[in-house]
């Protein structure tokens, strides 16, 4: 094992972290090579700083001028798009959304957490949380409703073993005492969960008092002595469009809530910023227990896993984000419209399901937040409504794992989703009844 390894678990080698760390884990460490001499060259070769494989001419790099000349002239010098990106990240933009974090988060505030690292999007992040803190084997725990990407990236790339609860409870809400059997019923001392909210595909968060007993029944766990690792998958964090709901992240309350607990979030300016393909996603560490030693130690192996994956992120990307953050003269306006039209769209689709009460072929799940909503079918082929309703009405909606069907509302005009309702429920009815 390499001896910055070696260091950097001795370093976390009394905290929560050090026993979810996968051989993989254990093994990775942020390499002094051609990144950490360059970024130290950075700040000490003024003559001639010979490290880095750019191509540059007068301190800037070489680059076609067809690219260059489709962005707003003036606004961004050639390094700030064409230039690699650090390891971890624009440290303008690291910095900014920790900011914004502690502003969408009050619960936060005097916490101790990771400033954070910038990822591939958010499945680079999880799929790095995956890699350093779950081996084969490892029991995850999750919700029976999820992300499908989570089969992928747990099961099939790390070979871990899903250990699912209903989503909901009996009756109705979130399933807090199914999540708390589940962890419980895992054999060893520790534990790992992941959770999503609003959630991929229900478009169901928690309320303010259901998030309060979710935290409280992870803490009883950890009371028992049970470490647990806790991955607020943030995704579509923001788009809670109901009084009740909870609207900071748990990752906010799991931060120092017990010394047991390791808590992760992964987020993305995919979503709350409206920037889809540009690929920028963060992940962001915290514990009860954790020193600045740690915190650091646990970036230096995630730095490890971005440069050995990705080598690191999309400078164009950030650089458009820490602008628009930074000096858009539109930015909140422009978002608080995007919500208000997704809010709305919401509303329309609520209007339009409940129309269908009572109906025996497909009950919505409940849903309060962002862009999707979903139907069980009670036993009957998600997948045989999906083909139908392509084939026969040209529409386009996803099966989940045979037993849901998930409508993205987010991507429908609101002139067309009480007909999307509507034609959805009379296919089920043409095929089932």
């Amino acid at each position: 094992m390499n001896i910055l390894a070696e260091e950097l678990n001795s370093v976390l080698s009394d905290s929560v972290a050090y026993g979810f760390l996968s051989s993989i884990g254990r093994r990775m460490y942020f390499p002094k090579g051609i990144v950490a001499q360059s970024d130290e060259a950075k700040e000490k070769a003024k003559r001639y700083n010979a490290t880095v494989g750019l191509a540059t001419k007068h301190g800037e790099p070489f680059y076609l001028e067809d690219i260059y000349s489709s962005f707003r002239e003036g606004l961004f010098k050639p390094s700030q798009i064409f230039s690699y990106a650090p390891g971890g990240g624009d440290k303008t933009l690291r910095s900014l959304w920790k900011e914004a974090m502690l502003r969408k988060n009050p619960a936060l505030s005097g916490k101790k957490f990771s400033l954070p690292l910038v990822t591939g999007g958010l499945t680079h992040a999880i799929s790095m949380v995956a890699q350093l803190f779950v081996s084969e084997g490892d029991a995850v725990v999750c919700p029976d409703l999820f992300w499908d990407n989570y089969d992928l990236i747990f099961r099939d790339l790390i070979g871990a073993e899903p250990v699912l609860f209903p989503f909901y409870g009996k009756e109705g809400g979130f399933n807090i005492d199914g999540m708390k059997e589940a962890l419980l019923s895992v054999p060893g001392d520790h534990v790992r969960i992941i959770l999503n909210f609003p959630n991929n595909p229900t478009g169901y968060t928690p309320s303010q008092e259901e998030a309060k007993r979710l935290v409280d029944a992870v803490v009883s766990v950890a009371d028992t002595g049970k470490k647990v690792l806790v991955i607020s998958d943030d995704a579509y964090f923001g788009l809670f469009f109901e009084e009740d709901t909870e609207k900071q992240s748990l990752f906010s309350y799991f931060a120092d809530a017990h010394e047991n607990i390791f808590a992760v979030k992964g987020d993305a300016a995919t979503k709350e910023e409206m920037v889809w393909g540009f690929r920028v996603g963060f992940i962001t560490y915290a514990s009860k227990g954790f020193s600045d030693a740690h915190l650091d130690a646990l970036t230096k192996k995630t730095l490890g896993m971005i440069r050995c994956t990705v080598s690191n992120c999309d400078r164009p990307g950030q650089s458009l984000i820490v602008e628009a953050m930074r000096n858009g003269s539109r930015y909140e306006a422009d978002k608080a419209e995007i919500f208000s039209e997704m809010k709305k769209r919401y509303e329309i689709v609520h209007k339009a399901v409940r129309k269908h009460d009572g109906d025996n072929l497909l009950t919505p799940y409940d849903f309060n937040s962002g862009y999707f909503m979903a139907f069980d079918t009670h036993g009957r082929s998600a997948e045989e409504l999906r083909l139908y309703l392509l084939d026969k009405y040209q529409i386009g909606v996803i099966n989940i794992m045979g037993g849901t069907l998930r409508l993205a509302y987010c991507s429908v005009e609101p002139e067309g989703l009480e007909e999307l309702v509507d034609t959805v429920y009379k296919a089920a009815g043409e095929i089932w009844s």
